[in-house]
């Protein structure tokens, strides 16, 4: 118990520690900048290798959902995390005008009991495995490229290629990776992707092979009606077939590089950004019912599609160095009937306890699963905002932004919509190369309910703290 009390304590006082430290600093001394470590291999540096590194861990204090139970199979209304959120590396090498080839690499989401080599309850000892490796060939310089292997070059939106180095907000809202580590590996596809510019338009186009994921629908006869996410709802399917995606932007200001597919979250470094773009993914018979609908354990097949309209700006305010930066995001979901997915990044808490555990808190107990687990992404739509003001920099170049955001979800398997929200507050001790960030986030919880056409209800909003340090090379 006092663990979580001291860790609370921590969380939040991280930030404000910092704050005062600036009383400490010397008024003149000077910014520290930021050199990229680059190796030019030929004198005149057409050809190169660029490394870039990266790490950000996390303490968390999470309001678990209702019916948690930890290890003594009692009541855990909360809970205290230390950990890696992400730790990566990534070389690039440019040879030449027209070749390129990138290779990423690292590890996410080791906790005590998570993200280990074994899997299951042990974090000890993680794989490190490839995220991307692709090689490029340029055809029509700037307008044309042309691209293979597992890439990032990702569909629907903006934020589906999100860049995890320049983050506005903590983190990603996750359903902007719609099939992530489903049948994608982190997001990523093994596939052939063109992409360029054409004036102030900039365009990606894919032709992918998803990962297999689920079970051979062909092969199950057995279908199950009980309980809230039953054969009825759509399922993951095995299928070889292929996906395409692509994502379309105009840039009304200032021209954006792509020379990766990474997309900046802020920008600091005097541009002026105001983009609009869409996109979408489809890929066939990727989920599965057993419908009764259609007969005794009639199978059906459905095509996942993802629809995406996105807007960013970025763009300093007035002349004392305040940036703005909002994002908005809808993005159409259909995945087959019904289909629902939680996810609970950095989730520690395994189980939910039954009848004899919680006695008359059974009947209040969640039914999308323990400790920060939400729905997240399923047939249906998402409307996403989130709004931050950078504030003017210190004499020794850190600075302070605040933001939030707000998400609302409407799913085919839920009756009633939901709203959430996040506050944060980021210091950025060397711009995105040193920065901490403390964000209190919410989350919908959820309860069986007889009397709702879907069988649950929503039963509130849990919250949780999260403090991060963010350093990168």
């Amino acid at each position: 118990m006092y663990t979580k009390y001291v860790l609370s304590a921590i969380l939040m006082m991280g930030l404000f520690s910092l704050a005062s430290a600036q009383e400490k600093v010397e008024p003149k001394k000077a910014p520290q900048s930021y050199k990229p470590i680059r190796i030019n291999v030929t004198e005149d540096g057409s050809y190169y290798l660029r490394i870039i590194t990266w790490a950000q861990t996390w303490a968390t204090l999470v309001e678990n959902n209702p019916g948690t139970i930890g290890y003594d199979l009692a009541a855990d209304n909360s809970s205290a995390n230390i950990g890696i959120r992400r730790a990566r590396m990534m070389f690039y090498a440019q040879m030449g005008p027209r070749w390129l080839i990138l290779t990423h690499f690292g590890i996410n989401n080791q906790t005590f009991n998570s993200g280990g080599y074994t899997g299951g309850t042990d974090g000890k000892k993680p794989q490190l495995y490839i995220h991307d490796l692709w090689t490029e060939f340029s055809i029509i310089p700037k307008k044309l490229h042309a691209g293979m292997g597992l890439h990032y070059w990702n569909g629907v939106s903006r934020s589906a290629s999100a860049s995890t180095l320049n983050f506005m907000t903590l983190d990603a809202p996750i359903f902007n990776w719609f099939t992530i580590e489903t049948n994608d590996q982190f997001a990523r596809q093994l596939g052939i992707y063109a992409k360029g510019q054409l004036n102030r338009l900039d365009y990606r186009l894919a032709i992918n092979q998803p990962f297999q994921n689920g079970v051979n629908p062909y092969a199950q006869t057995a279908r199950t009606t009980t309980g809230f996410n039953s054969d009825l709802a759509a399922k993951n399917a095995y299928t070889s077939s292929f996906a395409q995606a692509g994502y379309v932007k105009f840039m009304f200001k200032d021209i954006e590089k792509n020379v990766l597919p990474y997309e900046i979250g802020l920008c600091m470094d005097g541009q002026e950004l105001f983009n609009i773009g869409a996109g979408f993914y489809n890929h066939p018979q990727s989920t599965y019912t057993l419908d009764p609908e259609l007969g005794s354990e009639a199978l059906k097949l459905y095509n996942t599609t993802i629809l995406g309209l996105d807007m960013f700006y970025n763009h300093a305010v007035g002349k004392k160095g305040y940036i703005m930066n909002a994002y908005m995001l809808f993005q159409h979901m259909d995945y087959g009937k019904r289909y629902l997915r939680n996810v609970g990044i950095f989730n520690t808490s395994t189980a939910i306890g039954n009848a004899q555990q919680l006695g008359n808190a059974y009947a209040n107990r969640s039914v999308m699963g323990a400790g920060n687990t939400q729905p997240t992404m399923g047939t249906g739509n998402i409307l996403y905002a989130q709004f931050g003001l950078r504030f003017p920099t210190f004499e020794n170049g850190s600075a302070f932004m605040p933001y939030v955001t707000g998400t609302y979800k409407s799913f085919e398997a839920i009756e009633e919509p939901s709203l959430q929200y996040d506050l944060g507050l980021n210091y950025f001790v060397n711009k995105h190369n040193a920065k901490v960030t403390l964000q209190y986030g919410t989350r919908p919880v959820y309860k069986y309910d007889a009397f709702s056409a879907t069988g649950i209800s929503q039963n509130g909003l849990k919250g949780q703290f999260t403090l991060q340090t963010h350093f990168y090379l």
